[in-house]
């Protein structure tokens, strides 16, 4: 039986409550195919406060990773960054092992990760880590929409300073690597590679990393065959590519920076957005929201982009 392991999130934020939702939510036989990574005390709160007319008949299958439940709702700490780290550990390693087709994750807090001391931003960079890979990316699957970023949690400044032919011509091998993913099976994608600058830079007028990096790293992925074409616009390039394969130019668009890809993607509808590792031994996509301290613990928070990162993956997994 084909089998999902879902991480808990951060304990202090939504994730155990969408998860209980979302899996209330989806149909029974989907539902018994999902192991929940987490504090088994804390799953067990949120599925007993759910509303959902289906929560009592819900059986959560759980993986204890840790037993600290000493942590404040609504409130980074420590505590709650810890707890976050040991359910991703523990997954990762359960799917390196095999034991599972796909990761999901919910949402964790930077702020959480760094009381806890780890080194790592986000969940992209700490994958990276645990799984010995040298290089990953983010990918973005909207409703109409496919993203790929060449730098993803950098500073503006760093991240045009980390703009170079390799960092370009890797992530449009990574795209063009997305077959399965971005339901190209059997031919190439067809990908956009967008600028940096306005206008593309215009010739050189706006900046030169256009000139210097960007296109010579095109001209490497065409010469070993890949569909790759630009640099185009960045203010114009998704609406060409919207749609994809139904009407739209390009099936995925090569974003230099996290804002310029990942405004797009949410405007497309952050309910229906997926958030995707690619260079990892195994699929894994998150959804693409945040803890919501805000609203955490509230009863407010919403399952339904978590419900799609979980009919995504099931649907791509099986195609």
């Amino acid at each position: 039986m084909t089998r999902f392991a879902l991480t808990m999130g951060d304990p202090a934020g939504v994730g155990p409550e969408i998860i209980v939702d979302a899996l209330c939510s989806l149909d029974e036989a989907f539902a018994r195919e999902v192991v929940v990574f987490g504090e088994r005390t804390i799953l067990e709160r949120a599925h007993a406060l759910s509303t959902h007319p289906r929560a009592r008949a819900l059986r959560l299958d759980i993986v204890e990773t840790s037993s600290d439940t000493r942590f404040e709702p609504g409130v980074a700490s420590a505590a709650s960054g810890l707890a976050s780290i040991a359910a991703i550990e523990a997954a990762t390693r359960a799917c390196s092992e095999g034991k599972f087709s796909a990761l999901i994750t919910a949402p964790i807090n930077k702020t959480a990760l760094k009381l806890a001391g780890s080194p790592f931003p986000g969940h992209t960079e700490m994958l990276a880590a645990l799984c010995g890979v040298p290089h990953v990316t983010m990918m973005f699957a909207s409703e109409r929409l496919n993203v790929i970023l060449v730098t993803i949690h950098r500073s503006l400044r760093d991240a045009i300073a980390d703009i170079s032919i390799d960092s370009v011509t890797r992530a449009i091998e990574f795209a063009h690597s997305a077959k399965r993913e971005l339901g190209c099976e059997g031919r190439s994608p067809r990908i956009a590679v967008a600028g940096l600058n306005p206008h593309a830079s215009e010739d050189g007028l706006f900046g030169d990393e256009e000139q210097r990096f960007i296109a010579p790293a095109i001209a490497i992925c065409r010469a070993k065959g890949i569909n790759a074409s630009g640099p185009y616009p960045p203010d114009t390039i998704f609406m060409r590519a919207i749609n994809r394969g139904e009407g739209g130019e390009f099936d995925i668009v090569v974003a230099m920076t996290h804002d310029h890809g990942l405004i797009p993607v949410k405007l497309d509808g952050i309910d229906r957005a997926v958030n995707v590792t690619l260079g990892l031994p195994f699929l894994r996509a998150s959804v693409d929201h945040g803890t919501a301290y805000d609203i955490a613990w509230q009863g407010k928070a919403s399952s339904k982009n978590l419900q799609h990162v979980l009919r995504w993956v099931k649907r791509t997994i099986a195609e």
